[in-house]
């Protein structure tokens, strides 16, 4: 790519060249966070099915994402980040219209239900493809040096839309009807991808592929770091209102408002960290506060120890995806980085999709300050794992992995 040899930019100039791409993502996350909050209670309350089936709804978008992982970051490394972002678009746009004409078919369950899971499907493979064409077609715009720069304002889209999609999708449903949710998400990926066409796109980058196997062996022990420090978000998306409740605490909603604003904070503010210090170096502490952070949400006695708990936790959690995915990325050749960003996200989909079934059995077993517990564990085996490889890559820097 030709931006690593540019002229060097201000981080100001930079940080304006990166936001327009990853608005992109931004929007596509709109359109996942919009119906989020509403679509179980629609399949529960509305089509009558069990509760069981309405998480399943839910759930299914994110094997759509897994699953098309290495789709996306072939289209990206082949077609170009430009072309994958726009189809990704597209899929969330049909999302959107299956969404719609799930609702108009209500009369008839079984085909509302059966529209509304393709309709999630779609937007698991739209979702794929638009997050990782974002990443490279930034990479693309600013160099390579800036990776972590462009991994950070992803997330910070990417959270920053589901934060505000899911009230606002609550809000459209009170006011309009559940059946204008499909609208605004067609709306939403429209816009996208009217954006989109004008927009100056990036080389492809030529030169050897690797087999996404061989991709996904080398970021394979950088991904297993992101898995152990994801159980920490997945566990207080998913138990933080259950474990508060438990403790007959009031303002649940407060840690997750709390734990968003200081993984937004650590971003903004430390993003530049791993480019002078390294991603494992990072990632050690970034493992470290928020190994300490569930410590404290397991031992909280009092809501405003665990809301010290939950910020610790987000602040943590922040630097762990860009800190090591800039690490994986250094293993592939440059025409494999969009294969190498699948491969490394794959494992931030399998962990928040192992930690609801595991936090539960574990809460259910133990009780719910206990999940935590076994967060912290996990985040400190995420110490332990970033330290072997700062170890590993002071002796032979980015030097593949063995497996």
């Amino acid at each position: 790519m030709p931006t690593d040899s540019a002229r060097p930019r201000s981080e100001f100039a930079t940080t304006l060249r990166i936001i327009p791409v990853v608005f992109f993502t931004f929007l596509c996350y709109l359109t996942i966070g919009i119906p989020l909050a509403v679509l179980p209670g629609y399949v529960h309350d509305d089509l009558g099915f069990s509760t069981i089936l309405a998480g399943a709804a839910i759930s299914v978008q994110y094997f759509a994402t897994l699953a098309s992982r290495p789709l996306a970051g072939r289209s990206a490394d082949t077609l170009g980040p430009k072309k994958t972002v726009s189809i990704g678009l597209i899929g969330c746009g049909t999302s959107g219209a299956l969404l719609l004409l799930a609702v108009l078919a209500g009369h008839w369950p079984a085909v509302s239900l059966t529209l509304l899971v393709l309709s999630r499907l779609v937007l698991g493979f739209g979702e794929s493809l638009v997050g990782t064409g974002a990443i490279l077609w930034g990479i693309g715009r600013v160099g390579t040096t800036n990776n972590a720069r462009v991994i950070s304002w992803n997330g910070i889209a990417t959270y920053g839309a589901l934060a505000l999609g899911a009230p606002l999708g609550v809000a459209i449903s009170h006011t309009v009807g559940f059946w204008s949710l499909g609208v605004v998400v067609i709306a939403l990926a429209a816009l996208g991808y009217t954006l989109a066409r004008p927009m100056t796109t990036v080389p492809i980058v030529h030169g050897e592929r690797m087999s996404y196997r061989s991709v996904f062996t080398r970021v394979l022990p950088h991904g297993l770091g992101l898995a152990l420090g994801s159980a920490g978000f997945g566990s207080i998306a998913t138990f933080i209102t259950l474990f508060y409740a438990a403790k007959h605490w009031p303002n649940a909603a407060l840690s997750l408002t709390v734990f968003g604003t200081l993984f937004i904070g650590a971003r903004l503010l430390f993003a530049n960290t791993i480019k002078t210090y390294g991603g494992f170096r990072v990632a050690i502490v970034s493992f470290s506060c928020e190994c300490l952070g569930l410590l404290l949400l397991w031992l909280a006695p009092v809501p405003h120890v665990a809301l010290v708990g939950a910020a610790l936790t987000g602040f943590g959690f922040a630097l762990i995806f860009p800190a090591l995915g800039v690490e994986a990325v250094a293993l592939v050749p440059p025409a494999s980085r969009g294969a190498a960003l699948s491969a490394y996200s794959v494992f931030l989909d399998l962990s928040l999709g192992v930690t609801g079934p595991l936090a539960g059995y574990v809460a259910g077993e133990f009780g719910y300050a206990t999940v935590y517990l076994f967060a912290a564990l996990a985040a400190a085996g995420g110490v332990a794992l970033a330290a072997m490889l700062n170890s590993r890559n002071a002796k032979v820097p980015n030097a593949p992995a063995a497996t």
